[in-house]
């Protein structure tokens, strides 16, 4: 591969990056004998399984495509090596040589999309931001969803929740918080983001109030498979009891799954 190839492959990089599309960067770091391809050697690899470049073809290659759907996953790089020996004892190629590959996720900004602005909602948002996160607040009470009421929110989306997702992707590194006022809001709220690619549905309120929820949503038809992808009730456990200390809980979980936390105390007694 040239540098003019690699040049090319760094700028599709960079307009995956501004359309918000997932890829994973796959580098030849270290190359050791007979190889097909050599160190800086770049391929791009999309969450729908396309290729922009190659790192050399075969199994090799069409190994490294599988590991990416699973860095895309969990988000996290690696890097891994790959001998091409002996396909007998499983390696994936008979050139002779050995090549090690770095892989780094390039995923869109980390986001929180806060459905509910009211006192938890704005608490959330505030939060969110403070520690990084693309804030989207959305609500039907359209006054509520202003940056005058929440000025902490980078993106505001007044209206149905219809309305909001067309005006703004949920994609897979958005975390989704749904603060809303009651029960038949959230029932009417769920199936639509459901359908989302969002990792994390997080709905706040009591156990009896999901369980009611949980009942609505099933007589609307909502699969056991959909039904298991909302977190709820929402947040560790704190004891919370403030909108502020609520959303801290809220927070907590989210960073928890993300960075693949465990939730528990550091400190031994």
């Amino acid at each position: 591969m040239t540098s003019n190839d690699n040049f090319l492959i760094l700028e599709e990089l960079t307009a995956a990056q501004k359309t918000g599309d997932t890829v994973v960067l796959a580098t030849i770091i270290r190359a050791h004998g007979s190889v097909p391809r050599h160190v800086g050697t770049k391929m791009l690899i999309y969450t729908d399984g396309r290729m922009s470049g190659t790192i050399g073809g075969g199994e090799m290659e069409s190994r490294v495509i599988d590991l990416a759907q699973k860095i895309i996953k969990d988000g996290r790089s690696r890097t891994e090596t790959y001998a091409l020996v002996d396909p007998k004892r499983g390696d994936p190629g008979v050139c002779g040589g050995e090549v090690e590959v770095f892989m780094e996720p390039y995923l869109p900004p980390a986001t929180v999309f806060v459905v509910g602005c009211g006192h938890v909602g704005k608490a959330v948002a505030h939060l969110a931001k403070w520690l990084g996160y693309v804030t989207v607040v959305t609500d039907d009470r359209e006054a509520l969803a202003t940056a005058e009421n929440i000025p902490s929110a980078d993106v505001h989306l007044p209206g149905s929740i219809t309305d909001a997702l067309a005006a703004h992707d949920i994609h897979q590194n958005t975390y989704v918080v749904v603060v809303t006022r009651n029960v038949m809001v959230d029932r009417e709220i769920l199936p639509h983001i459901v359908k989302t690619p969002t990792p994390f549905i997080g709905v706040m309120g009591s156990k009896r109030r999901w369980k009611t929820t949980r009942e609505l949503l099933i007589e609307d038809g909502v699969s056991e498979g959909d039904l298991k992808r909302f977190h709820s009730p929402l947040g560790l456990e704190l004891n919370a009891e403030s909108p502020e200390e609520i959303a801290v809980s809220i927070l907590s979980e989210i960073i928890m799954l993300r960075r693949q936390g465990t939730g528990q105390r550091m400190a031994t007694d």
